[in-house]
């Protein structure tokens, strides 16, 4: 999070006072302190604000919600559940793309790169941005969900008709940042293995794309 981390213009106007609030600061020296010490942080530092890079303000369609970015090696880009090329395709994001299937008839990827979601407008929010390499969770209470909650509740004042999907227990707490009366919520059963398939049937995507259609919206291409 140095001078040199670009964010989009519309995303810097949106959320320009939580950059100068004392926590976003201590969250700042937080990662510099991390960096310091030797340690790998997760995703790249010119990826932390990949999600909004791609999908600026005024192209969100919808709003997929992740609370942590993964730990291995190349997996971790800035896009919540998604993965890098090359990289194989995480047990979560697997079951994504069965639903996807089943739900919409799109055929399983190759990749578990989402960044063509983002292009067209899904917003890919990982709750907190950056992790310590290998240590799940370890950037977790630093800042990055007061962060993040700020970006939700802002999205749900400011924008009109968006589809918030949210999975699992985690992503739900964050229902009472959105105004039901303007947007869509979706909720389900988190698509990790750990559910035992409770994510499966949910028909998140072809419901996301029957609302956008009723607001005269153009549907997400789901397909990768």
């Amino acid at each position: 999070m140095n001078n040199q981390i670009k964010l989009d213009e519309s995303w810097k106007q949106l959320l320009a006072d939580e950059f100068e609030k004392p926590y976003f600061k201590q969250l700042k020296q937080f990662l510099l302190d991390e960096k310091a010490q030797g340690y790998t942080i997760y995703p790249p530092g010119s990826q932390i604000f990949a999600a909004l890079n791609h999908t600026p303000v005024n192209r969100i369609k919808a709003v997929i919600l992740g609370q942590d970015p993964y730990h291995g090696p190349g997996q971790a880009h800035g896009l919540c559940f998604s993965v890098n090329d090359g990289i194989h395709i995480p047990p979560s994001l697997q079951n994504i793309f069965k639903e996807l299937k089943t739900d919409l008839g799109c055929s399983i990827p190759a990749s578990g790169n989402l960044r063509k979601w983002a292009d067209q407008g899904v917003l890919l929010l990982n709750a907190t941005l950056t992790v310590r390499a290998g240590q799940a969770g370890s950037h977790q209470n630093k800042g990055w969900e007061t962060f993040t909650d700020k970006m939700i509740e802002t999205l749900s004042h400011t924008q009109t008709h968006l589809v918030f999907m949210l999975w699992g227990k985690y992503a739900q707490s964050k229902q009472t940042l959105i105004d039901g009366s303007r947007h869509l919520v979706l909720t389900a059963a988190h698509p990790s293995p750990l559910a035992r398939g409770a994510f499966f049937g949910c028909k998140h995507f072809s419901a996301c794309n029957t609302y956008l259609q009723a607001n005269h919206l153009t549907p997400i291409n789901w397909q990768l």
